[in-house]
C-alpha cells in the first residue's frame, strides 16, 4: 500500500487509495454505457457485436491504464461518441467503404496525432490556449455533457417545433432521475463520500425492484476478439478520396482531446498561475497512442471521456484513479450482465451534476472584455447546440482570432490560435 501512495503521489495530492477508488468507480458508471453503445453502433457497419464489445472493452482498458501508471492523471479513455457514429453513418455508410477501411483511416489519424503529440507541437498548442477559451471551452463541457445527462434522464426530447422539449415529467424514470440528481446534491453538501456512486447504485436498485429496468444477471461468456483483431485495411485509407476522412479523426480526435484534457486540468489543479497544464505531454501521448492501439484491437477512435469529471469531483486527483477505471472495465468481460443492468436513467444525473461542477469555470472570465468573455460563451454554447465538443473548440478560436484582428488586438493572438482558427475554417471548407 505504501509503494503505492508513494508512485501516485497521494499526499502531495491531498487524497488516499479508497477516495481514488471511489472517484474511479463513479467515472467508470458515468461511462460505462459506451460498453453497449458502441458495438450497436459499429456492428450497423457491418462488424461483429460481440468483437466489438470485447475491443471496446480492452481499448477503454489499455488506454486508461497508460494515462494512469504512464501519466498519473485521472482521466479515463474509451471508443468517443461521435466519431463511433461518423465512422458507421458517414463512412462506412455513406461513403460505402468497408469498415476495415474505415479502421485504416482511425489508424492513420491516430498515428499523425501521435506524432503531433511526440514531436511537442499538440502540448504547445494546448498550452498556448487563451485563459478565456479555456475557461469557456470547460464549461461548454459541462454543458455538452449536460445535454447528454437530461437527454438520457429523458427530461429533454426532440421536437419538430423548437428542437428540444420537455419530456413526460410523470414518467417513473424522469422522476428517479431527478431524485438522482436531488441525492447526489445532498450527499455532496453532507460531505457523504461517494456521493455519485451511492447514487447511481441506489437508483438502479429501486428499477431493478420495481422492473422499470431488467436485471441480466451477473456472469457471462467472453466473446471472441478475432473477427475484428488486426482486420484494418491501411492501403484502402490511402488514397484521395480518404484524405478528408483522415483529417477529419484527426482534426476531431485532436480538439475533443484538447477540450477536455483542458476542463478535466482546471478542475482537477493542473492548471499552474501562468495558465501551463502540468504533465499534459503525457496524457496527450496516452490519448494519441489509445486511438491507435483501439484501431488495431477493431474500434473506432478511443479518446479521453469528459465523464471523467464525474471522478475527479468525487475527490480523484492522481492515476490511482485511472487505473481503477481501467480494472472495472476489464472486470466488465465477465460482468457484462451486471454492468450493463445500469439504466442510462440511473447514470443521467451524474452528467448533470458534473456539468454543474463544469460550469463554474465562466466565474474566472474577464467579463470587463467583451472580445475575451464573447468567444468564449460562444464555444461554450455551440458544443451542447450542436452535439460536438470540436465545433465548439473550432468556432470559438475562428472568432476569438476574427474579433481581435478586428479590434485592434494584435498583440493578444499567439501563432497557435492562428493555427487552430486555421485548421478550423479548412475543417470546415473541406471536411
Amino acid at each position: 500500500m505504501d509503494a503505492i501512495k508513494r508512485y501516485f503521489d497521494l499526499e502531495a495530492k491531498h487524497t488516499t487509495v479508497r477516495t481514488e477508488i471511489l472517484a474511479g468507480l463513479a467515472t467508470f458508471l458515468t461511462m460505462a454505457y459506451i460498453i453497449v453503445v458502441n458495438p450497436t453502433i459499429l456492428s450497423k457497419a457491418g462488424m461483429d457485436f460481440g468483437a466489438v464489445f470485447v475491443a471496446t472493452i480492452v481499448a477503454a482498458a489499455i488506454g486508461t491504464l497508460i494515462m494512469g501508471l504512464w501519466a498519473n492523471w485521472p482521466v479515463a479513455l474509451a471508443p468517443g461518441m461521435g466519431l463511433n457514429a461518423y465512422f458507421t453513418y458517414s463512412v462506412v455508410l455513406g461513403l460505402n467503404q468497408t469498415w476495415q477501411i474505415a479502421l485504416g483511416a482511425v489508424f492513420l489519424g491516430g498515428v499523425l496525432v501521435l506524432i503531433l503529440s511526440l514531436t511537442g507541437l499538440r502540448e504547445w498548442i494546448i498550452n498556448s490556449i487563451p485563459k478565456s477559451l479555456k475557461l469557456g471551452i470547460g464549461a461548454g463541457i459541462g454543458f455538452f455533457l449536460a445535454i447528454i445527462g437530461l437527454v438520457n434522464a429523458g427530461l429533454v426530447v426532440d421536437s419538430p417545433a423548437t428542437l428540444v422539449g420537455i419530456g413526460d415529467m410523470t414518467d417513473p424514470k424522469v422522476l428517479l432521475a431527478g431524485l438522482g440528481f436531488c441525492a447526489m446534491v445532498i450527499f455532496t453538501r453532507l460531505a457523504v463520500p461517494g456521493a455519485i456512486v451511492i447514487s447511481i447504485l441506489a437508483v438502479s436498485i429501486v428499477a431493478w425492484v420495481t422492473g422499470l429496468a431488467p436485471f441480466a444477471g451477473i456472469f457471462g461468456a467472453v466473446p471472441s476478439l478475432a473477427p475484428t483483431f488486426l482486420q484494418i485495411d491501411i492501403g484502402g485509407a490511402f488514397s484521395l478520396a480518404l484524405l478528408g476522412v483522415v483529417f477529419a479523426f484527426m482534426f476531431v480526435d485532436f480538439f475533443d482531446t484538447a477540450g477536455t484534457l483542458t476542463s478535466v486540468a482546471n478542475v482537477a489543479d493542473k492548471v499552474d498561475a501562468e495558465g501551463k497544464i502540468d504533465g499534459i505531454g503525457k496524457a496527450i501521448v496516452a490519448d494519441s497512442s489509445a486511438t491507435v492501439i483501439g484501431a488495431l484491437i477493431g474500434t473506432s477512435n478511443t479518446t479521453s471521456y469528459v465523464e471523467s469529471g464525474a471522478g475527479i469531483s468525487e475527490g480523484g486527483r492522481t492515476g490511482l484513479t485511472a487505473v481503477a477505471v481501467a480494472v472495472f472495465f476489464l472486470m466488465c468481460l465477465v460482468l457484462a450482465p451486471l454492468a450493463q443492468s445500469i439504466p442510462a436513467f440511473a447514470t443521467a444525473p451524474a452528467l448533470v451534476f458534473v456539468a454543474a461542477y463544469f460550469a463554474r469555470n465562466l466565474r474566472d472570465l474577464d467579463w470587463e472584455d467583451v472580445t475575451e468573455y464573447a468567444p468564449a460563451i460562444l464555444a461554450a454554447v455551440l458544443m451542447p447546440l450542436t452535439y460536438s465538443i470540436a465545433n465548439g473548440i473550432a468556432i470559438g478560436f475562428i472568432s476569438y482570432a476574427v474579433i481581435k484582428i478586428l479590434a485592434g488586438k494584435w498583440s493578444e493572438i499567439n501563432w497557435a490560435v492562428i493555427l487552430v482558427a486555421v485548421l478550423g475554417v479548412l475543417h470546415y471548407a473541406f471536411g
